[in-house]
């Protein structure tokens, strides 16, 4: 198990944004209402991994639960990862209200969570695995493979940065978010560039094929947002 690694990548450690916080996680749902509409994501995502009722998914950076309570109403079984503890308390209360009993909420990370239950037939990651340094994310997403069964669905939603002008389109989406959401939005993509660890395009396709999956789809949008569909070889 990594965690025994004693030079493990710390992905408790907050960076960026302390997700750790009460104060954040309380806002997290309505900030992100600024600029993008999670419930609608969660179920354009679900409704092209096409889940039958006995698949099992995994939600890795879980955070407040709208996409896993979403996948709870369409599969048998959804495990939801987050590293931030009140992230998770936050999500049990949703679905609880939701009526979602078939969610496991589990306190762990990419490196760190074990899974125990049947293989998946999919994982879905959205605005995660930037937490994680590159080398870090190479293990991350073979980890995530071998979660999967054979055929198994991976969906990862993330800041990636193009390889032409980045800086120039790093400053556009700058403006842009403080333009939806005024010095608090602007605030926060200033951090995210400054200390986490987006990284270029051509890097994290290059991740995802050699950790075993097949790139089916690619959709790059407003300069530095990256979609990837990908399979289980």
């Amino acid at each position: 198990m990594l965690y025994d690694i004693s030079w493990c990548y710390d992905e408790f450690k907050q960076i960026g944004k302390d997700y750790g916080s009460a104060e954040e996680v309380d806002v997290y749902d309505s900030s992100h209402a600024d600029f993008r509409d999670i419930r609608a994501e969660a179920e354009s995502v679900l409704d092209r991994l096409e889940l039958q009722p006995e698949d099992v998914v995994i939600d890795f950076g879980a955070g407040t639960g709208t996409f896993a309570i979403a996948a709870a109403n369409r599969c048998a079984e959804v495990y939801a990862i987050d590293v931030s503890r009140t992230m998770l308390d936050h999500a049990r209360e949703k679905a609880v209200e939701a009526g979602a009993a078939n969610i496991t909420f589990v306190h762990r990370g990419f490196l760190t969570y074990e899974h125990a239950g049947p293989p998946a037939a999919a994982i879905a990651t959205t605005f995660a695995l930037h937490h994680l340094p590159d080398f870090w994310k190479g293990i991350a997403l073979q980890r995530l493979h071998a979660m999967l069964k054979p055929g198994g669905k991976l969906y990862l939603h993330d800041v990636v940065l193009p390889e032409q002008r980045p800086l120039e389109q790093i400053a556009s989406f700058v403006q842009e978010q403080a333009a939806a959401g005024g010095d608090f939005l602007r605030d926060d993509a200033e951090g995210h560039f400054r200390d986490e660890f987006s990284t270029y395009d051509w890097i994290m396709e290059g991740l995802l094929e050699r950790a075993g999956f097949r790139v089916e789809a690619v959709d790059y949008r407003g300069g530095v947002m990256g979609t990837y569909w990908c399979v289980r070889r």
